[in-house]
């Protein structure tokens, strides 16, 4: 059986708001306008890493262990 190849996420996969938010918790930061692409890339890279894990396991199930 052929494997799926991951696929860059093509729509935002976090908040802008609660990434803001929290950035801004930490100090007083401010956001450029290419961090939400660069960081919802790096969860969907994530995310396809961990579905590769739960894959051979056996599972379906996406745990944390997984990430």
């Amino acid at each position: 059986m052929a494997k799926k190849k991951a696929k860059a996420p093509t729509e935002m996969l976090v908040v802008q708001s609660k990434v803001r938010e929290y950035v801004k918790s930490l100090g007083d930061y401010n956001i450029a306008s290419d961090v939400m692409e660069s960081v919802s890339q790096r969860v969907g890279a994530l995310l396809a890493d961990a579905v590769r894990r739960a894959e051979q396991n056996g599972r379906k199930t996406i745990k944390g262990r997984d990430c």
